[in-house]
């Protein structure tokens, strides 16, 4: 095939042309321009076209990362990366991110204020919130204006979202940093609104300068949840965390196996063999690579990257496809900058993730710092991992991590 542009094609084309009285000269000259852009100034244009883009996209992280997180987080789902990395990435560069809240939130991730008049603060936004309707959360918004919501009964009779969009929010611990419940109490706190308030209350609290809650109860102490679960539902309900990275938890037993992080085995020197352990963050066969595997893990040290040759992916092809945390025993290969790590042997840890929601009895592990507008008298409650994307059930234990790697084969 040709593509139009062989000797076939051009004489067609030219013999074409005779028909609206061209001269075979200008219908000549007119295919080879024609065949000229074709072969060198469209690849060319293309590649002046992705140099802009690549060129621009790096300024912007390098001067602002702040923006740049913003930006990326609100075109999801793009690119390699799922929001919990791109939130890593920017935290590493010094931007602060900020939990999500209902009394700050918008639908969007936005910028703040700090207190460095050239540099911003994410808020991350309301679209994280797994589950959340648009239109419920438009309503939130609209509603809070510039008045903060003062409790959940607040909100919930001034917005007119369900019960069941407020349990959204509840799951994604949006209460906890303006309101102080944690993600215990303000399902609590939900259970006893109904799906509209009673005609009497509302009556009553149309002429009346604040709404009353229809039942008041009295304070329960429930059970603090463990780190690990905060994490677990961190990811489940917001698809990232603020807390902690999951691998963080299983350190200690990674250790104790000669399993170093990630950043320690990206700065080993060139031909040192050792293990390194991950989430499967992203796994591609380029076209060009003859079938070679490169994939990408992650733990909270930050990231490394693999080679899997076709014949250890043919031999531990259930590992390489289905491992949600992979632990790889291989070869530092180093050239210049560019850091792999050469597979040798693959091991799937995905059952310690499972684990986590159960691990560890200590206090809770801290959010973010809580929103200067909470509401005065209500103190710190008692206080979810992260996914990566792939085909795999999103649902299972409550308690357990399901990870997504992506997948470009």
């Amino acid at each position: 095939m040709d593509g139009g542009f062989g000797s076939s094609g051009r004489r067609a084309r030219v013999v074409g042309l005779r028909p609206c009285r061209y001269a075979r000269d200008f219908a000549e000259r007119t295919f080879s321009q024609l065949e000229g852009f074709g072969s060198y100034g469209f690849p060319e244009s293309h590649a002046a076209s992705f140099a802009l883009i690549a060129y621009a996209s790096c300024w912007l992280k390098c001067w602002h990362p702040d923006v740049f997180c913003a930006a990326l987080l609100n075109a999801q789902p793009m690119g390699f990366y799922a929001p919990a990395q791109i939130v890593r990435d920017a935290r590493e560069h010094g931007v602060e991110i900020r939990p999500i809240c209902v009394n700050a939130s918008r639908w969007d991730c936005a910028l703040e204020p700090t207190d460095r008049p050239d540099h911003f603060a994410v808020r991350l936004g309301l679209r994280l919130v797994k589950g959340l309707a648009n239109a419920h959360a438009a309503a939130l918004v609209a509603a809070r204006g510039d008045t903060p919501f003062p409790s959940v009964d607040d909100l919930w009779r001034r917005a007119g979202a369900p019960p069941s969009a407020l349990v959204r929010l509840a799951e994604a611990d949006a209460f906890r940093p303006s309101l102080g419940l944690a993600r215990r109490e303000a399902p609590w706190a939900i259970k006893a609104l109904r799906d509209t308030p009673l005609p009497l209350f509302a009556a009553a609290d149309a002429g009346a300068t604040g709404a009353r809650a229809e039942a008041t109860e009295p304070p329960v102490a429930l059970r603090p949840m463990t780190d690990g679960a905060e994490v677990v539902q961190d990811y489940q309900h917001a698809g990232l965390s603020l807390r902690a990275h999951p691998v963080s938890f299983l350190r200690a037993a990674l250790t104790r196996r000669r399993i170093v992080p990630c950043a320690e085995a990206m700065d080993a020197p060139d031909g040192r063999t050792l293990t390194t352990a991950g989430i499967v963050l992203v796994r591609q066969v380029p076209g060009s690579a003859k079938g070679v595997l490169f994939v990408t893990i992650e733990d909270e040290t930050g990231v490394a990257n693999l080679v899997i040759w076709p014949r250890l992916y043919d031999r531990q092809r259930r590992v390489v496809l289905g491992a949600r945390l992979m632990a790889v025993r291989g070869r530092i290969q180093r050239e210049g900058a560019v850091v792999h790590l050469i597979a040798r042997r693959l091991t799937d840890l995905s059952a310690e993730l499972d684990r986590i929601g159960a691990e560890g009895d200590g206090p809770p592990l801290p959010h973010a710092e809580l929103d200067h507008g909470r509401a005065s008298g209500q103190s710190d409650g008692p206080a979810g991992l992260p996914k990566a994307r792939d085909m795999a059930d999103p649902h299972g234990h409550i308690d357990a991590l399901r990870i997504k790697p992506r997948d470009f084969r």
